[in-house]
């Protein structure tokens, strides 16, 4: 005889510490989350006592933390909220509201290169719709997902904040600069292909997960990755060549009791705008009209206010 009552067996716990797209009741994951492995939660534990001892209030240690157990997965997942909630004495719903505010916290599983295009107003005009349009069709994927072979994560960004380089493409927070579809598709075509990348500028290119470590706050120890940079590009320092251009106004002399230099045409511009401002004096017309829908006090004070009410 059947016992229609027996217990479920249980779940499986993955090694990762959570179920990669596990099915949902109303949109909430299952509760509770399992846990990590002992050897891995002891390892991150050590960690997060590391970065919360940077902060004088252990809350603030919540958004690096989010980072280190996304260095963990690949993702924020429930298991990773749970021990950041631990860690810091707040609840899953606190640590969740934040790992879903913000855009660099994966909400499901990804690939080892995270690929950005903006398609923002200026990178859009410029190319951006259509890179992003051609690498859509040329991976084979939509926004958001990620290549089979789970390499490439593709997404567009909003603003990568460097639109003097327009339109650009990111991999991983690295730029790649004045990118076109073709350059972009050779971009994905060699990170798949395991040949690697070299940004225009910034530091080499590493996995997402080794990304994520550094955002925790840990120390890129590759050789010279430290010291990689960049600089502004030509339409960001058009302000500054002005500036030079037309110079600077000197520092007053330490004595001698030089004459005040000349201002510069910006300087003279502004005293010239607030010197207008002060001098403009209101007059009865700058005033509100009384109309029929005015309070009858008003429509008094606003009549008073006129020539004939001033006599």
């Amino acid at each position: 005889m059947t016992d229609t009552h027996a217990t479920p067996p249980a779940e499986p716990v993955h090694p990762a510490g959570d179920r990669p797209g596990g099915p949902t009741a109303l949109g909430m994951p299952a509760l509770p989350a399992p846990p990590y492995p002992p050897e891995v939660r002891e390892r991150l534990a050590a960690d997060a006592r590391e970065i919360i001892a940077r902060y004088p209030g252990s809350r603030s240690a919540l958004l690096p933390l989010l980072h280190l157990v996304q260095s963990e997965e690949g993702w924020v997942s429930r298991t990773g909220i749970a021990f950041c909630a631990e860690q810091l004495g707040l609840t899953d719903a606190e640590v969740t509201a934040v790992a879903t505010f913000y855009s660099m916290y994966r909400r499901r599983p990804g690939g080892d290169y995270q690929v950005g295009v903006c398609t923002n107003t200026l990178c859009a005009v410029l190319g951006g719709d259509r890179i992003y349009a051609e690498l859509q069709e040329h991976l084979g994927i939509s926004g958001g997902e990620t290549t089979e072979d789970g390499a490439i994560t593709l997404e567009h960004i909003e603003c990568n904040a460097a639109c003097d380089f327009a339109p650009v493409v990111m991999v991983n927070w690295e730029f790649f600069d004045d990118a076109t579809p073709e350059s972009a598709r050779r971009l994905v075509d060699d990170l798949r292909a395991g040949r690697g990348a070299t940004p225009t500028r910034g530091a080499p290119l590493c996995t997402f997960r080794q990304t994520e470590r550094i955002l925790a706050g840990f120390p890129d120890e590759r050789p010279g990755a430290v010291d990689a940079g960049g600089s502004a590009g030509h339409a960001s320092l058009a302000g500054l060549r002005l500036l030079r251009e037309e110079g600077a106004p000197p520092a007053a002399a330490a004595a001698g009791g030089a004459a005040p230099a000349e201002p510069a045409p910006a300087e003279r511009m502004a005293a010239e705008h607030d010197r207008e401002r002060r001098e403009h004096t209101p007059s009865s017309s700058d005033a509100p009209l009384a109309t029929s829908d005015s309070p009858p006090r008003d429509r008094e004070r606003r009549a008073g206010d006129g020539p004939e009410g001033r006599k």
